[in-house]
């Protein structure tokens, strides 16, 4: 298959993104799973305190918890503008991150340094916002893990490692688009709910608005990922033989 840039589908990456689409899928359920789905936490967390920061608020602390739930405590300016985009960037913020993994990993080629990239971010709000033993052990935790595997792995273990970070990031948001924003009992306590209570606007609207957003970019990203750039060097990921190996 080929765009109309002449940009052709690789099999290969698509391939191995549906095979962990399928077995995120599958395992959803796994204790094994467990630190990736709190990574995936983390990432909603985050944008909840980055856009804190951008529209001039402050972060007091960010909270992880063993059942898979956290919390960002911010202040921030009076404004609804403010609001809608603080609320906003966490289920957005999910879909964003998983979007910028395929995109860094197999558009812009950025290997190593999208885990390096990570290993910054969870140390950095682990040190910063971390109020808690079990919030700072994970963030500092995973932050070693995730920056000795850019160091040490090879390149296609690289890939295969961001891969799958990036369709199980893409699967949770997908996930909680559908259980938190249109499970009407979790909706109440969501997000869209506390937005909704700041703006009149109903809370099932935002989450029409969260979902469109999060699946169209997610979509996009996916899309250009799975084909080459013919303007640069073709790159094609490992045989699924050499990715065991590694």
């Amino acid at each position: 298959m080929q765009t109309a840039s002449g940009a052709k589908l690789d099999k290969g990456r698509v391939a191995l993104l549906l095979v962990f689409l399928g077995l995120g899928w599958f395992f959803w359920d796994s204790p094994l799973l467990r630190p990736v789905k709190l990574l995936v936490v983390m990432m909603h967390e985050s944008g909840h305190a980055i856009a804190s920061l951008i529209v001039g608020g402050s972060v007091d602390k960010i909270t992880l918890k063993a059942d898979e739930s956290g919390a960002c405590f911010s202040m921030l300016p009076p404004g609804v503008l403010r609001q809608v985009i603080v609320f906003s960037a966490g289920y957005l913020g999910s879909a964003v991150m998983g979007a910028v993994l395929l995109l860094a990993t197999f558009r812009f080629r950025l290997r190593r340094l999208v885990l390096g990239a990570a290993c910054v971010w969870l140390a950095v709000m682990g040190l910063l916002y971390a109020r808690d033993m079990f919030t700072l052990a994970f963030c500092l935790g995973t932050s070693v893990v995730l920056g000795l595997a850019a160091k040490f792995l090879p390149e296609g273990a690289v890939e295969v490692v961001n891969l799958f970070l990036a369709a199980f990031t893409a699967l949770y948001a997908l996930f909680d688009f559908r259980s938190d924003l249109w499970d009407s009992r979790v909706r109440d306590i969501s997000d869209a709910a506390l937005l909704s209570q700041q703006t009149w606007v109903p809370a099932i609207i935002w989450a029409v608005i969260w979902t469109l957003m999060g699946v169209s970019l997610l979509g996009w990203a996916a899309y250009k990922s799975m084909h080459a750039d013919p303007r640069s060097p073709q790159m094609r990921m490992p045989p699924l033989s050499s990715a065991r190996r590694s």
